[in-house]
């Protein structure tokens, strides 16, 4: 099966009351772990690939034809997006599609509200045109994603949503409500009665980003409230560090590194399934 956009897969996950689990993309390893995860699942999944992941791994084109080789390799038969995660610019966004992305995030939200209404129409004009979805992010989300650092949590406004979403035809939008990048610290604390309004309003999937470590009734409220992709990667990285700890501490003459990822890459399937089974998304495909 060919890869898809975000756009079907997420408004019928928002229609029957389930939400598609972004997974990040680190190395050859999460994504193998991701697409097994999923298949064994019969689970629609989205790759998120952040312009840092990329770069680290040599560039967009090759982490499409390494998605790409492995969906032949392994068979997969479910719907499978590649997604640039927190697109900083119109032209990665741009770079992103040309490689063969078929779904991008541009994240103008750090700017004024008209700039950020002004470059998401952009790449949805140029995106749409190609098949490709755009999601985009209003408010702040804090901790860290990449380089990129936010001091704080601010909530997105339910009126400057709507009118995002209006003037500029986005797919699925991210409003920044109590969630944040990387551990938490302390309880979190989303902001429900902004999601209500913000999902009546806009009338089109929402997405979650900051997955790790939320509450499961939290992640099932959410979903009822319009929340159609919740974003996970910290607990894949957490889950992959602690086995190749385990296994370099348990023998110290390992040097192949097969021996080591090999257990991280199911530490993170295991993970994955059991996010996918939290989400709703198993026998969705």
């Amino acid at each position: 099966m060919p890869l898809v956009s975000m756009t079907e897969m997420l408004n019928k996950a928002r229609k029957e009351g389930y939400a598609v689990g972004q997974y990040n993309v680190n190395n050859l390893e999460f994504a193998q772990a991701i697409l097994m995860a999923s298949e064994e699942e019969n689970a629609p999944v989205i790759l998120g690939v952040s312009e840092g992941a990329a770069k680290y791994m040599s560039g967009m084109k090759t982490v499409v034809k390494m998605v790409e080789g492995l969906m032949s390799d392994m068979n997969i038969t479910v719907p499978v997006a590649i997604h640039l995660d927190h697109g900083s610019s119109y032209e990665k966004c741009i770079e992103a599609i040309g490689a063969g992305f078929t779904s991008v995030m541009i994240d103008a939200s750090h700017g004024p509200f008209e700039d950020n209404i002004a470059t998401t129409r952009r790449v949805v004009e140029y995106a749409h045109e190609r098949g490709v979805s755009v999601e985009a992010e209003l408010g702040v989300v804090g901790g860290q994603e990449d380089d990129v650092i936010a001091d704080g949590v601010i909530y997105a406004d339910p009126e400057e949503c709507r009118e995002l979403v209006e003037r500029t035809g986005i797919d699925c939008l991210a409003p920044a409500l109590g969630s944040v990048h990387g551990p938490y610290k302390g309880e979190p604390n989303l902001g429900f009665k902004e999601m209500e309004e913000i999902g009546n309003q806009s009338d089109i999937p929402l997405v979650l980003h900051g997955g790790t470590g939320i509450p499961t009734k939290d992640i099932q409220k959410a979903i009822s409230l319009g929340t159609a992709k919740i974003n996970v990667n910290t607990e894949n990285q957490i889950a992959s560090a602690k086995r190749v700890r385990e296994v370099l501490a348990n023998d110290a003459d390992v040097y192949d590194p097969r021996k080591y990822l090999g257990p991280a890459r199911e530490a993170i399937k295991e993970t994955v399934q059991g996010k996918i089974k939290e989400f709703g998304t198993s026998n969705r495909a």
